[in-house]
């Protein structure tokens, strides 16, 4: 089957951006390795953990996350060479350096060695014949305390695209333009073209592809995903998909609650760890900026800075009175320093990966 995800990418490399899309290093704030080890060590990565496996990597995301870590030490792995050749081009063209591109199967132990301080890998478990066996091969490669975030497709958001999905493949539908076809001579109100008409997957070629060609697809439900986490050994950490709560165990009640329902909160988006510290206790902490978010913090800057939500919510504007505070963490602050209501305020800041809360300088 690897060979049948790799022809599927070599033909349909995903996702499908223009070569001059680029991203805010703002918006990158959430990729960046510090500021996800203080979140969940406390501290900052030891040096020989400054390193990052995008599993996986698709045609872009070696782009944002060489933005937000500009220092470190970037492998992004991918089954097709069509796809690194274009998240190589995209890097390129924005002027990015820092990644080493590798083109392989992640279950080989021998392509990419350890040990990481982050894995990434969005979007890859459920396109394996044994995710097992791929989470397995990741955690082996994680580095005590490091951090892997995962996405994997939720049972009851995919239901209709599944279903679409193994209609076309029982009718030997392979190619986009075949799949279009159908939808133009389907009729108003049919299920395929309700899809097509509702869902911005398929708006291109690669998308198209990506949702409903697939050669390899599974979906989860909370339980399944679950009993995949804990055959890791890594622990959940939080979720991070739309509106999750942030303690694992109310969110999975939440989802469960849901699924009785037949309905999901999206896509399930996760985040795992090897033995973490946990984070620091506000009190004890040193507080500094995520470095992403400078550009966006500038002084003269008078309309209010719109920063994405990562962790499951939205993030309000930030006004200036915002930006003013968070700018006192330019340069690291020690808990003592602040009053009580700053520091419950920079604690929630913290809470988002705004700021950097670790109990010790390191470096």
């Amino acid at each position: 089957m690897p060979d049948a995800v790799r022809r599927h990418y070599e033909l349909y490399p995903y996702p499908s951006y223009p070569l001059f899309a680029s991203v805010r290093r703002a918006d990158t704030y959430a990729n960046n390795l510090d500021a996800l080890w203080s979140l969940f060590n406390g501290e900052l990565p030891p040096a020989d953990l400054a390193r990052i496996l995008i599993a996986g990597c698709g045609t872009f995301a070696p782009y944002p996350f060489a933005v937000a870590n500009p220092k470190a030490r970037i492998t992004a792995l991918d089954l097709s060479e069509t796809s690194l050749r274009r998240a190589r081009l995209h890097c390129l063209v924005h002027g990015v350096t820092g990644v080493d591109f590798v083109a392989g199967d992640l279950l080989d132990p021998a392509l990419v060695t350890g040990p990481y301080g982050f894995i990434d890998a969005y979007g890859v478990l459920h396109h394996l014949a044994e995710p097992e066996a791929g989470l397995r091969a990741l955690t082996a490669r994680l580095g005590e305390g490091g951090i892997m975030r995962l996405m994997v497709y939720s049972r009851y958001t995919r239901r209709e695209e599944d279903a679409i999905r193994r209609a076309l493949t029982l009718l030997k539908v392979r190619e986009p333009e075949a799949v279009r076809r159908m939808v133009a001579r389907s009729a108003q109100g049919s299920r395929l073209r309700e899809f097509f008409e509702s869902s911005g997957e398929v708006a291109n070629r690669a998308g198209l592809a990506d949702a409903l060609l697939h050669p390899q697809v599974k979906s989860y439900r909370i339980g399944e995903l679950l009993e995949l986490v804990a055959a890791s050994g890594l622990t959940l950490l939080r979720f991070a998909h739309r509106d999750a709560l942030p303690e694992p165990e109310r969110e999975v009640e939440r989802i469960l609650t849901m699924e009785k329902e037949k309905t999901s909160p999206g896509n399930f988006v996760l985040y795992l760890g090897r033995r973490p510290k946990g984070p620091c206790p506000d009190s004890k902490a040193v507080f500094r900026l995520n470095p992403c978010l400078l550009p966006a913090l500038s002084p003269w800057r008078i309309t209010l800075v719109d920063i994405p939500g990562r962790l499951g919510n939205e993030n309000g504007p930030l006004n200036g009175a915002e930006r003013r505070f968070l700018r006192r963490f330019r340069h690291p602050v020690q808990a003592a320093e602040l009053s009580p209501l700053d520091l419950k305020r920079a604690g929630s800041y913290a809470d988002r990966l705004f700021l950097l809360r670790c109990r010790e300088l390191s470096v």
